[in-house]
């Protein structure tokens, strides 16, 4: 009988996974994703950020979630994002972006009231992928949030400077 195989528990028709339904407080990434990609880094902001204030009207900025390292430079050069690390404190110390606070992708829920709603927010890290969770978390939240794709590694790559003049990506 189907559904009674744990090999089929939770799998719906030919084997396909299941939606975990609607979004719920205190759900985690892992939920929706399969457990075993967040193994090292499990978030879930959302609940922490729902409750920060209202949600802010869209801006241009909506339009794009991510941007390249080269328009990211552009925005931070004129002020007209934060631009936040949320790599390990060892990453940051070795190489960043100048002028970027270090907020830990595991100490954003628990920080996130020092991000400005009034202003976009764009996320880097050393590939791409630990930032892109955040700025996912933080959009449903109602923030005007963007990634850096490529992380560091596109940035380095592309010939923009990197703080202290000797810093380098860590791995």
């Amino acid at each position: 009988m189907s559904g009674d195989s744990p090999l089929e528990a939770g799998r719906g028709s030919r084997g396909v996974p299941r939606s975990p339904g609607p979004w719920r407080p205190g759900d985690s990434a892992g939920r929706y994703f399969g457990a075993a990609s967040y193994q090292t880094c499990k978030i879930d902001v959302t609940t922490v950020l729902w409750s920060a204030g209202p949600r802010r009207a869209p801006t241009n900025l909506d339009r794009v979630p991510d941007y390249t390292p080269q328009k990211v430079a552009e925005l931070h050069a004129r002020g007209e994002i934060q631009l936040i690390d949320v790599r390990q404190r060892y990453e940051h110390e070795a190489g960043r972006i100048a002028d970027t606070p270090l907020i830990e992708l595991a100490e954003l829920p628990s920080r996130a009231q020092e991000i400005d709603r009034g202003q976009p927010v764009v996320f880097y890290c050393r590939s791409g992928s630990r930032s892109a969770m955040a700025s996912e978390a933080f959009r449903g939240a109602g923030y005007d949030a963007h990634n850096m794709v490529g992380g560091l590694l596109e940035w380095h790559a592309d010939g923009l400077p990197l703080e202290p003049d000797s810093g380098y990506v860590a791995d």
